[in-house]
């Protein structure tokens, strides 16, 4: 694995640190946004870990589906988690009014975990 795509995994972590932190705190609409950050700098790995790097995030969420859910690499409910998870940061973003709820960000820190914990193994062959 070289030195960005575990600059990106970091940078994964510690965008759900600051997810879990934020919504204990009970910032919803703020944890929504960086559970799908941590979930997108994940897939980010995994598409530069393969030589793909791409400048937008429908590009890279695209891109994550047919390289992982559609060729069978990956269960497709990842990238599922990671659309729905852009759709909640977008309300959380940009939404007025009624936002995330708690019960959202709970489900989102949950497929976030299983995201990067999933992402790890499909990377962790290639460490040194």
């Amino acid at each position: 694995m070289n030195s960005e795509v575990q600059a990106l995994l970091q940078k994964a972590h510690e965008s759900l640190q600051a997810a879990e932190l934020l919504s204990h705190e009970g910032y919803s609409d703020f944890a929504a946004s960086r559970a799908y950050y941590a979930m997108f700098y994940a897939a980010e790995a995994l598409l530069l870990d393969r030589g793909l790097s791409f400048s937008s995030h429908s590009a890279v969420i695209a891109a994550f589906g047919k390289e992982f859910a559609k060729s069978g690499i990956l269960d497709p409910k990842f990238h599922r988690y990671l659309l729905d998870a852009q759709d909640s940061r977008n309300v959380g973003d940009y939404g007025i009014g009624s936002g995330v709820t708690p019960k959202q960000v709970q489900d989102i820190l949950y497929w976030t975990r299983e995201f990067l914990s999933v992402a790890e193994q499909v990377l962790s062959p290639r460490q040194p």
